[in-house]
């Protein structure tokens, strides 16, 4: 019984050890998510009114823009997956990539080759374990996405978007984890390019009527140099957005991580202490039943 405490004992003080490192990544991910959620509120306002501008845009000129050109008969697609750079964020990488399987497979029945781009350590690794192409890729901003990360990522599809033959594709879509809430991070499908410009589905009120806009030098320039800047809004609300439920997701897997230590560690507390209350109540059984066989010798000799 001995060894069996002593090793009840380890695992309760290795466990406890566990349960400060999973506390501490879960205060970690509570301080940052805050963050994250106020650089995905301030980033808004001007997604909003870019997308305000190029609707105005859209709208009141006849300009035929390459990235709002609708293709007739698209054979090619590329899917931009956004993922984590780290794991101990339950099943947010996973989830992600179950939605781009979705989609992809749902792009080759409609007969189109796809071409994966992929931001975040797990995904790219996801793909080399399977031995699956990936044209580019980007890590080491998942959990604090940059602006000049979206620009690099926005060109390289716009690049690819615009090239022709077997290096260029039709269409762009962008999977990544939306934020709702807390508890609620839903992984989301969108298609980015060509452009759809919606201002919204319920009517406008007067207040929130298109601007007006005099396009100098012309609308074409204007769409020129406002629509690369919009793709690159998106992709970086897209980072922000995964990047709040990244930080979600750890916060409560580690806090799931910390409930069940403490959880084992009482149980484990619970089994050493019958484990030593049986060690002592079989070394109380030995005393007796010596004493009560040295009495019986004794009164045997007389």
């Amino acid at each position: 019984m001995a060894v069996s405490l002593r090793e009840y004992r380890a695992r309760i003080k290795s466990t406890e050890s566990m349960k400060k490192i999973t506390r501490a990544m879960e205060l970690i991910a509570a301080s940052r998510i805050i963050k994250a959620q106020q650089r995905a509120q301030s980033a808004a306002p001007y997604a909003r009114e870019l997308t305000r501008a190029i609707s105005a845009v859209a709208t009141f000129s006849n300009v035929d823009h390459a990235l709002t050109t609708e293709p007739e008969n698209p054979k090619r697609a590329a899917v931009l997956i956004v993922t984590s750079d780290r794991g101990l964020a339950g099943a947010y990488s996973s989830s992600v990539l179950k939605e781009a399987e979705r989609l992809i497979e749902m792009l080759r029945g409609d007969g189109k080759d796809v071409s994966v781009f992929v931001a975040g350590r797990k995904g790219e690794a996801y793909f080399k374990f399977r031995g699956r192409p990936v044209v580019s890729s980007w890590t080491g901003f998942s959990d604090q996405p940059s602006h000049q990360a979206a620009s690099e990522i926005g060109a390289a599809l716009i690049d690819s978007f615009l090239a022709e033959g077997e290096e260029g594709v039709d269409e762009v879509h962008v999977v990544f984890t939306r934020f709702r809430s807390m508890l609620v991070q839903e992984p989301t499908a969108v298609r980015l390019l060509p452009l759809e410009v919606v201002e919204g589905e319920e009517k406008p009120e007067a207040a929130d009527a298109l601007p007006l806009y005099e396009f100098e030098p012309s609308a074409e320039a204007v769409l020129d140099a406002l629509l690369p800047r919009y793709v690159e809004s998106r992709i970086f609300f897209a980072l922000l957005q995964a990047a709040a439920s990244e930080l979600a997701a750890r916060q409560k897997a580690m806090k799931s991580a910390t409930d069940n230590a403490e959880e084992l560690i009482k149980k484990y507390t619970r089994i050493a202490n019958q484990a030593r209350q049986a060690g002592i109540t079989q070394e109380i059984s030995e005393i007796v039943g010596g004493v009560n066989a040295l009495a019986d010798a004794q009164a045997g000799s007389e």
